[in-house]
């Protein structure tokens, strides 16, 4: 599973940070700086604890495993534009300050599968929409800055993203094959029936041909 496989990396950069000694923020994202660019990439691998860490890892494996399961197509896409434009929104529009973590893609993610869900409504996507909003739906409180501790660009960015992503991509994974109950069988079997029953002229109002 690709989005267990990239929370056990993002759990072995920060143990081999610890074992190593060495501080990982200047791989992170610094606004407006030429050196803070290259963190675009590298941030979203680097977590500032494991408190960090620990809350960030369920909805990497969550949200990542509904995206790559109900859209494997437009995740293709969608995963490396969601951690490029997130990152160069928080370097265009961030406090100057190291910006680390993976919670900006989270964020893009959570937004993208909930808005596409609304946007193609066929079942499956409505279902994984559902089922993001409830378990994640109150990550848009991360929107707002309310600690300063927190990167909220990070997420504002890419919330924003996600959107984008969504209406873009909306179309491009082919709905799920519609399923075919039992009962619509049966209604079709006695449908054909009656129709032939009907054509025999056993149940016809006229007079009896002579």
């Amino acid at each position: 599973m690709v989005s267990v496989a990239f929370a056990l990396v993002l759990w072995l950069v920060k143990i081999l940070e610890v074992i190593l000694g060495f501080d990982a923020f200047e791989y992170g994202v610094f606004p407006g700086r030429l050196s803070g660019l290259p963190g675009i990439l590298t941030s979203p691998f680097v977590h500032s604890s494991f408190t960090h860490l620990v809350s960030n890892t369920p909805s990497i494996v969550i949200l990542g495993t509904a995206l790559l399961y109900g859209y494997p197509k437009s995740a293709r896409a969608a995963i490396p534009v969601l951690v490029v434009a997130t990152g160069l929104g928080v370097w265009l529009f961030g406090r100057e300050s190291y910006h680390v973590g993976a919670s900006g893609l989270t964020f893009g993610v959570m937004f993208f599968v909930f808005a596409i869900g609304v946007l193609r409504w066929d079942r499956q996507a409505i279902g994984l929409s559902l089922v993001v909003f409830l378990l994640y739906g109150g990550m848009v409180w991360g929107l707002i800055p309310r600690d300063m501790q927190i990167s909220y660009e990070s997420h504002l960015s890419g919330a924003i993203t996600g959107l984008i992503l969504a209406f873009l991509l909306r179309g491009a994974d082919p709905p799920p094959p519609r399923r075919r109950y039992s009962w619509e069988d049966e209604a079709d079997e006695t449908t054909g029936q009656a129709s032939d029953v009907h054509s025999n002229g056993q149940a016809s109002d006229g007079p009896p041909e002579r």
